[in-house]
């Protein structure tokens, strides 16, 4: 998103939060975003950012708040196993 997007601002009552399985970002767009440009740029965060629309608020003075949310993802842990390692020639690369 781009700078005038602001992250970190105040939920409105009833949204959710993040939670041990979900994330949430709460995103505010300004009144100048259009709707086709707000819908561009959520598209973009939803496919490059695992990200899904979760809510949208638009206020009498055109400003849009946005929640997106996606699961989140267990940190891979990519400690070396014994497949992982040429153990015959430990020097030298293997092909795929």
């Amino acid at each position: 998103m781009s700078a005038s997007a602001r992250f970190g601002s105040r939920y409105p009552r009833g949204w959710e939060r993040s939670s041990e399985t979900v994330e949430t970002v709460l995103l505010t767009l300004p009144p100048d975003v259009t709707r086709v440009t707000a819908s561009m740029r959520l598209s973009i965060e939803a496919e490059f950012g695992g990200w899904e629309l979760s809510r949208v608020r638009l206020y009498s003075d055109g400003t849009r708040k946005v929640l997106l949310r996606r699961k989140k993802t267990k940190p891979r842990d990519r400690t070396p196993t014994t497949h992982d390692r040429d153990t015959r020639n430990p020097g030298e690369a293997q092909a795929c």
